[in-house]
């Protein structure tokens, strides 16, 4: 068993999690090269392949540095209306509220915000995001990575999580699932292959065995321990 591997039950059975360490990914990297540079000596036939998305992201080119952000005036306003939240800063500033406006388009996130507004006064949370949709909740505000080089970048969601994961299982033969993942039980895979099921995902990784960046393990490998 490989020293780093961590072991959840899931459904009766063991897994061990096998964080995969890259080097800093860019935007020159395509994410299923280095999946198959780094796990060449690790990964087994019926391991399925966990890709954290903000380092996919990343390889997309969708880490936008803050100084070449633009902020508008409905960001300028918007953002003071976010609530906090203990998982991260999310829309809650300025230039990510500005991504957020630049991805899915002021007018919906201006309603998602009257809508929001107006279910908080009945006591009712999410409606925010349920109206703004997949790609304005997973911006991560700048300052929230640890990787060296994205401090100070607001990174936004990885486009086509689904087929980047389908790419990955028709070259290598493995099931993949690209996840959001944070340290407090936030799991969600917004990705996957064409067999893999979401829920048992969303549980054999739901306490974070890859870390939180620094690790620099934007790779994991699931194996059921028969």
């Amino acid at each position: 068993m490989n020293k780093n591997s961590k072991i959840i039950k899931v459904n009766g059975k063991k897994y061990s999690r096998i964080p995969v360490k890259t080097d800093i990914l860019t935007a020159q990297d395509d994410i299923l090269n280095v999946i198959q540079a780094s796990t060449k000596d690790l990964i087994e036939k019926d391991d399925i392949i966990s890709i954290s998305e903000s380092p996919l992201a990343i390889t997309q080119g969708r880490a936008i540095p803050v100084e070449k952000i633009k902020i508008g005036l409905l960001a300028k306003v918007l953002w003071r209306f976010v609530s906090n939240v203990p998982y991260g800063i999310g829309l809650r500033a300025p230039t990510s509220m500005q991504c957020a406006i630049d991805e899915v388009g002021g007018l919906r996130i201006l309603l998602a915000a009257i809508i929001g507004g107006l279910g908080k006064l009945i006591g009712r949370k999410g409606d925010f995001y349920r109206i703004a949709g997949k790609q304005a909740a997973l911006i991560d505000a700048a300052t929230t990575s640890p990787v060296p080089h994205y401090e100070n970048c607001v990174l936004k969601g990885p486009k086509n999580p689904q087929s980047v994961a389908q790419r990955v299982k028709d070259t290598m033969g493995n099931e993949c699932a690209v996840m959001d993942i944070n340290d407090i039980g936030g799991c969600w895979m917004i990705g996957g292959s064409d067999k893999i099921d979401s829920e048992f995902m969303e549980r054999v990784m739901k306490d974070n065995p890859q870390g939180q960046g620094a690790q620099l393990t934007p790779i994991c490998l699931i194996r059921e321990i028969k």
